[in-house]
């Protein structure tokens, strides 16, 4: 986001107090969501509850082009609409709403690093695994995706987003990799994780920030999304502390929705 946009998002939004008509758009869970969408909704989903604002989730097919950048999920907040995590925590500083106030200017640098790993690192595996990796994109991604639509169409949109995502895996240097370079990419960052967080209930002691809110979401989906192998959950698995974070969020953020969300998680770190 540049400067004068953030400027301008930032005073749109602190001319109205967050109502409790405010909504988070995702696909539609049962059927359609893939697991980065999944994993960056609930990042949101723990952020907006960790800082007390009240949202409802809403499911449509087309959320991924109702979203103003074409990414998921995004927030509908009085007359504005805004994408993707980094946006929404500027959005909600403006209304006065932050998670990292209390950090000094050393440890706010160092919460944007992790955060940048996190995205470099764990979104882009996810991308990798859902629509690189031939069994995964086949079996899982590709029904999925299309779900909503009849064919030809389900068909075109599917080839086209798998076609886009390899793209940049491209780009970004991972079209060549293995599927276990990139489990191994995953398992540095979760070790750089867990070194980060320690023994602390939060990567920054005793209160949480938006890089915790991220890295839930994140793990918390990989270890509870059902993929054509369990590799990926594992390497996290590994990493207690890492389990008993995801667990300390899931008890204290969600716990309305604990019976579904706990048990599938307990489900999938017992087998």
């Amino acid at each position: 986001m540049t400067l004068v946009a953030e400027a301008f998002v930032s005073q749109m939004a602190a001319a109205e107090p967050w109502p409790e008509s405010a909504t988070l758009y995702q696909p539609l869970k049962e059927d359609q969501i893939l697991l980065s969408d999944c994993a960056s909704s609930l990042a949101v989903q723990a952020y907006l509850r960790m800082c007390g604002l009240p949202v409802q989730v809403v499911c449509r097919a087309n959320a991924e082009y109702m979203s103003p950048s074409g990414k998921i999920p995004f927030i509908h907040v009085g007359n504005q609409v805004v994408s993707e995590l980094g946006p929404i925590v500027q959005f909600t500083k403006a209304k006065g709403n932050s998670l990292s106030d209390g950090l000094d200017d050393i440890q706010r640098a160092e919460m944007k690093a992790y955060m940048e790993l996190v995205n470099n690192m764990l979104l882009t595996a996810e991308l990798y695994i859902q629509w690189c990796d031939d069994a995964t994109a086949a079996e899982i991604s590709r029904p999925r995706y299309s779900s909503p639509y009849s064919w030809p169409l389900s068909n075109i949109l599917a080839y086209q987003k798998q076609w886009e995502v390899r793209r940049k895996m491209n780009a970004v240097g991972w079209g060549g990799k293995t599927l276990e370079q990139v489990y191994e990419d995953v398992n540095q960052c979760c070790q750089a994780l867990s070194q980060r967080l320690g023994t602390q209930p939060y990567f920054f002691n005793k209160q949480p920030t938006e890089l915790d809110a991220l890295v839930f979401g994140h793990l918390f989906t990989i270890l509870t999304t059902r993929l054509t192998s369990t590799e990926l959950a594992e390497r996290i698995k590994s990493y207690s502390n890492l389990l008993s974070f995801c667990r300390r969020i899931e008890q204290t953020y969600f716990e309305d929705k604990k019976n579904s969300l706990k048990s599938s998680m307990i489900l999938l770190i017992n087998v």
